[in-house]
């Protein structure tokens, strides 16, 4: 193979995978974006919310794309990634609960939440083993573990097996793909 293709090649897998996002841990990015305001839409609320029952949220693409913004669309539906730095929840300290910014199922709890140093949001076990699926994921020629909502089948992030004690696991998860409700009781 002509040494300029194979460097064409390598060039184009190296930003595919960087392009990805939530990988290893890398340097701080300076750049942030600001996501634009959520059209109002009706909320999922029921006693579900705490844990996935089995029952599956559908909705049409249409339905998807007149509740959440363009970038929730983008991570949510399309599995998208945010870039690394720029989500609204890396640096949240605050005590809470992490639910699916497209149908509120209960997620991820600040007190599993850890800092990993990657620029996304990290946790080391969701708050019910049940309300996150894991599937296998390909793209870009890497073989990952995608983590989506067990209710509406959104798109969150990736775990990976390099995460603090006592699971050892390390669920990178895009803000955009997420809902914090705070235990004083606001919601962001």
């Amino acid at each position: 193979m002509n040494s300029k293709l194979v460097i064409l090649w390598l060039s184009v897998a190296m930003w595919a995978m960087s392009a990805a996002g939530c990988q290893q841990p890398r340097s701080r990015e300076a750049s942030v974006t600001t996501p634009s305001p959520a059209p109002s839409a009706p909320a999922v609320k029921s006693i579900a919310d705490e844990e996935f029952n089995g029952e599956k949220l559908v909705r049409t693409d249409d339905e998807w794309r007149a509740m959440l913004t363009a970038e929730q669309y983008y991570v949510l539906r399309e599995d998208g990634t945010e870039r690394a730095y720029t989500g609204e929840y890396n640096d949240n300290h605050e005590t809470g609960t992490y639910h699916c910014g497209a149908c509120g199922l209960k997620l991820f709890s600040s007190a599993t939440k850890f800092e990993s140093d990657t620029g996304w949001p990290s946790f080391y076990e969701p708050v019910n083993s049940k309300n996150v699926t894991e599937k296998t994921d390909t793209a870009f020629g890497v073989t990952r573990t995608e983590i989506e909502c067990s209710r509406c089948g959104s798109h969150l992030g990736h775990v990976f097996d390099d995460g603090p004690k006592p699971t050892g696991l390390r669920y990178c998860i895009n803000s955009l793909a997420l809902k914090f409700k705070s235990e004083k009781g606001s919601e962001r």
